[in-house]
C-alpha cells in the first residue's frame, strides 16, 4: 500500500486467512499496512485508502513565525464508508483554525470510482525552528460484506521549517507590530469632517484595518494618535475574523473622539503601519492618513479688531443680520433635534463614493437605539443584510445600491421623544 508519494507498492500474498505483506517496511508505514491489510475479511489493495497532508506557504517560501501555512488534508478511498472521523494531532508550537467544512466528492483512481475527502487547516508557527506535523488519522467505518469494520488511515509526518527573521523589527519585537499578510487595507471615516470643527466641538474618527491571511488577534493594538493642539479620547476596539476558503480575513475597528484644543487648524499626523507581504516577501507600509482638525474661529487679528465704518445703513443691516441669525439658530435647533441628520449626510457622501466599508463603519458608530431600529425595520433590514454579505460574506458578492440603502434609512423614521423638563416642584414633594 502507498500512503502518498513513496516507493513502489509492496508485493502481496493472498491466503485463505486474508492478505499479508510479503516484505516488511520500517516505521509508521509498516504499522499502517499491518493495520489495514491483515484484517481477515477485508481484501484491500495498496492505494485503496490513502491520506496525505500537503503544506502551502506564501510564495512557496520558508515561512516566518506567525505567518500562515495552509495544510491541505486529502483522502482517497476505494471503499464504501458509513462513518468517518478525522483525528487531528496536537499541533504543538502552532496556533490553528479550520477553514470551512470538510468536503467530500467523487473521484477515480486508476479508472476505478473512489470517494475523495478534503479539509484545509491554517496553522501559524509561534517561533522559528524545525518542526514535524504529526500524522492525521482518519478513522473510517467500512462496509465489509454483511458487516462493518473500523479502519484507521494515517497520513505521513510532515517536516516544516520556520525561518528566523533577520531584518529590523520582526515577530519577536514588540515595536513595530509584526503583521504578516497577503494584503492590508486601511479605511478612515470621520463624522463630521474634521476641517469643520471649532473649539469645543468633537468628531468621531473610525479606522478599520483589514488583513488577509491572519486572525483578528494578530492585528496591532490601537495606534497612538497624539498631536499638540488636538485632544483625542480613545474608544473601544473591535476585532473580527471571517473564515474564507483561502484563509482567514481579520478586521480591527478603532475609534477616537477628536476635539480641537486651539482656535487654529492643526494637522493630525499620519500613522504608518508596517506589514510583511507574504506574496512578494517584502516589507510594505499601510497609512492612516493625516488630516487637518479645526477651522479658524475668527478672521486675522488686524481685521477683527478694526472698528467697522459708520454708515446710515448700519442700523437696518444690523437688524437684518439679527433676523438672519435668528433663522440660523432656529434651523440649527430643528436640525439638532433629529440625531439622524449628521449621520445621514455622512452616509450620503460615502454612498456617492461607492465606499461600502465607510457606510458600514458609520452605521457601526451610530446611536445604538437608532441602529437597533434600522436592523428591525422590514424596510431597511434587507438592505443592511445585503451590505454585510457583500463586505463579509464568502465569495464575490456584488455591492448593493448604497444610495438606495441610504434612502431607505432616511425614510425609516424611528420614534423620537424630546426629553421631558424636570419638575420644579419635585424637591417639595420629597422626590429625587
Amino acid at each position: 500500500m502507498r500512503n502518498g508519494p513513496g516507493p513502489s507498492p509492496l508485493p502481496l500474498s493472498r491466503t485463505g486467512e486474508g492478505v499479508r505483506v510479503a516484505l516488511p517496511l520500517p516505521g509508521w508505514k509498516a504499522a499502517a499496512l499491518a493495520l489495514l491489510l491483515t484484517s481477515p475479511a477485508l481484501a484491500l489493495e495498496p492505494g485503496d485508502l490513502t491520506l496525505t497532508v500537503t503544506p502551502e506557504t506564501g510564495g512557496n517560501a520558508t515561512p516566518y513565525p506567525r505567518e500562515m501555512v495552509l495544510l491541505h488534508i486529502r483522502g482517497t478511498y476505494r471503499a464504501q464508508i458509513t462513518l468517518e472521523d478525522l483525528r487531528q494531532p496536537p499541533l504543538q508550537n502552532f496556533s490553528w483554525t479550520q477553514l470551512g467544512r470538510d468536503r467530500w466528492f467523487k473521484t477515480s483512481v486508476d479508472g476505478q470510482e473512489a470517494r475523495g475527502f478534503e479539509r484545509v487547516v491554517a496553522v501559524f508557527p509561534q517561533h522559528a525552528g524545525q518542526f514535524t506535523i504529526d500524522p492525521f488519522v482518519h478513522r473510517l467505518t467500512i462496509v465489509d460484506g454483511g458487516g462493518r469494520r473500523v479502519v484507521d488511515v494515517p497520513s505521513a509526518p510532515v517536516p516544516l521549517a520556520v525561518k528566523a527573521w533577520t531584518g529590523p523589527g520582526g515577530p519577536e519585537v514588540k515595536e513595530p507590530w509584526w503583521l504578516p499578510a497577503s494584503a492590508v487595507t486601511v479605511t478612515d471615516v470621520w463624522n463630521p469632517e474634521p476641517e469643520t470643527l471649532k473649539v469645543g466641538e468633537s468628531a468621531r474618527r473610525t479606522v478599520i484595518i483589514e488583513a488577509k491571511g491572519m486572525t483578528g488577534d494578530g492585528l496591532p493594538p490601537r495606534p497612538i494618535m497624539r498631536t499638540r493642539g488636538v485632544l483625542t479620547f480613545a474608544g473601544p476596539t473591535e476585532r473580527q475574523t471571517v473564515i474564507t476558503p483561502t484563509g482567514p480575513v481579520s478586521r480591527a475597528t478603532y475609534q477616537w473622539d477628536v476635539r480641537p484644543g486651539v482656535s487654529e487648524p492643526v494637522t493630525l499626523s499620519e500613522i504608518r503601519v508596517p506589514w510583511f507581504d507574504t506574496v512578494s516577501r517584502t516589507m510594505r507600509e499601510a497609512e492612516i492618513p493625516a488630516r487637518i482638525v479645526g477651522s479658524r474661529a475668527k478672521a486675522d487679528p488686524d481685521e477683527a479688531d478694526r472698528p467697522p465704518p459708520r454708515s446710515p445703513w448700519l442700523a437696518p443691516l444690523a437688524s437684518l443680520a439679527a433676523f438672519g441669525l435668528g433663522l440660523i439658530l432656529f434651523a440649527g435647533f430643528r436640525t439638532t433635534s433629529d440625531p439622524r441628520i449628521g449621520l445621514l449626510r455622512a452616509l450620503r457622501r460615502a454612498a456617492r463614493r461607492g465606499d461600502g466599508l465607510s457606510v458600514r463603519a458609520l452605521l457601526s458608530g451610530a446611536d445604538p437605539a437608532l441602529a437597533d431600529h434600522w436592523r428591525r425595520d422590514p424596510a431597511t433590514a434587507p438592505h443592511l443584510a445585503a451590505l454585510d454579505r457583500a463586505l463579509f460574506g464568502p465569495g464575490e458578492t456584488p455591492m448593493p445600491d448604497l444610495s438606495a440603502l441610504v434612502r431607505a434609512l432616511a425614510a425609516s423614521r424611528p420614534p423620537f421623544r424630546r426629553p421631558s423638563a424636570p419638575d420644579p416642584l419635585a424637591s417639595l414633594d420629597g422626590l429625587r
